[in-house]
């Protein structure tokens, strides 16, 4: 058995593995037993088939199974030994395959490895890196509270439809029939729309439904029917308002500022303003930080310039998503894969030197984090304690939802390195300059 390299450059090496039947023989061998002692032939006892009947079935099942072992085996030593820091997996050559399977003697079997590059990069005052803060102005401020008060609203009995309102009608079409049907205005083309605008209850209208619902799931789902059915409905239908629904901004009372931020922590208006504020900078100040995370992986990415074996990293993408993707797809998507390969890998450096550690608490606080976040998209802003928790095990307990917060736990631990190390150039800024430069 011979183990030999080729060094292609400084990131990418051939690995050749030449094997003969001495060298595998044994193992063939025993495969074989393995395979008589299993095999259940008829016309001969479980285990007692004659052993080149055994060889004529499964011959070269065997002798691939025992070769590929002793190859994968060969092949781990060798990174082991040399103390390679491999990137991907060894992926065997794209040269024609010269063995002769028919007529097993020697074997030779060459793998391509790529090689991680050496990272180079610290962190200190000579690094210069923006942080902007935007600005709170009145107006902003003023759309902040609105959105607050319309976010906690709720629908009310209105006169007339507006754009943005709901009517509830019964429809009829000859027999049939669709009774206290809501209908949002909102969704409407504006052609469609401008003959449900201003409609109170009691009005009657024709309704061409096919042009007024054009979304045949949206409209299958309103008159309770299947998809294929929709044929089968009446192309007119005669409306009738029972009743307009319009949405209501919450009313500044007790009531509305305990469910905004919790009982009693608001007790009048001029406390909603304060707290209103304080959200808004709050959620300023994750803007400061999302682009801070933006110009501090660009301006690592560029001070590490790393380079990459970018034909073999594309190749083993391929693989290992087996028939996912396309070359192609890869090729389209392979900068911002790369970029975050960089990232990760300055990431890494920057932990071990500055021996930073992720600890089950960072990660359950992440995790919290990001579960409140989630019950806040429905509206929900101040959930129990142990359901936050519950459904932060929830998440973590999903091995890829888990990888993902520990790497966002990671990110949040260096860039808090960076700040306190790096000189960081505080600039202010209007939101709408920060979300154009974000875009």
């Amino acid at each position: 058995m011979k183990v030999s390299q080729k060094k292609v450059d400084d990131l990418n090496l051939t690995v050749n593995i030449s094997i003969e039947k001495p060298d595998y023989e044994e193992a063939r061998k025993k495969k074989l037993n393995e395979f008589r002692r299993s095999a259940d032939i008829k016309g001969f006892r479980k285990g007692m088939a004659p052993m080149s009947l055994i060889e004529k079935l499964h011959g070269g099942q065997a002798l691939a199974e025992s070769i590929n072992a002793i190859v994968s085996d060969q092949l781990n030593k060798f990174i082991e030994s040399k103390k390679l820091k491999v990137l991907g997996e060894p992926l065997p050559s794209e040269k024609d395959d010269k063995n002769d399977w028919d007529n097993p003697d020697k074997f030779t079997f060459s793998f391509d490895i790529a090689l991680a590059p050496e990272v180079n990069v610290t962190v200190s005052a000579d690094d210069k890196i923006p942080y902007y803060t935007v600005t709170t102005s009145a107006k902003a401020l003023a759309d902040y509270k609105k959105g607050l008060l319309k976010q906690f609203g709720q629908l009310e009995s209105g006169k007339k439809a507006g754009a943005e309102d709901f009517i509830i009608a019964d429809l009829t079409a000859g027999d049939q029939k669709l009774e206290s049907s809501y209908i949002a205005l909102r969704t409407m083309e504006d052609d469609v729309k401008a003959k449900f605008v201003g409609l109170k209850k009691g009005d009657e209208l024709d309704v061409e439904i096919a042009k007024a619902f054009p979304n045949e799931a949206d409209r299958a789902a309103m008159f309770k029917v299947k998809k294929d059915e929709l044929p089968t409905l009446a192309p007119v239908w005669h409306l009738v308002v029972k009743d307009v629904k319009t949405f209501v901004d919450a009313p500044m009372t007790q009531a509305t500022f305990d469910q905004i931020f919790g009982e009693g922590v608001v007790k009048d208006e001029k406390d909603f303003d304060a707290k209103a504020k304080e959200r808004l900078q709050g959620e300023y100040a994750q803007e400061g930080d999302y682009r801070f995370m933006i110009d501090a992986k660009e301006y690592f990415i560029n001070k590490a310039a790393l380079n990459l074996p970018d034909a073999f990293m594309k190749r083993w993408l391929l693989t290992a998503n087996e028939g996912k993707f396309t070359m192609e797809q890869i090729e389209k998507e392979y900068d911002l894969f790369a970029k975050d390969f960089r990232w990760n890998m300055i990431r890494g450096k920057i932990m071990k030197d500055a021996k930073l550690k992720v600890t089950k608490e960072d990660v359950m606080k992440e995790a919290m984090k990001l579960a409140a976040y989630q019950f806040s998209m429905y509206g929900m802003q101040n959930v129990p304690q142990e359901h936050l928790t519950k459904f932060a095990e929830q998440m973590l307990s999903d091995s890829q939802q888990a990888e993902r917060i520990v790497e966002k736990v990671e990110d949040d631990l260096v860039l808090d390195y960076i700040k306190k190390n790096a000189t960081i150039e505080n600039k202010k800024i209007s939101l709408e300059k920060m979300r154009e430069l974000t875009k």
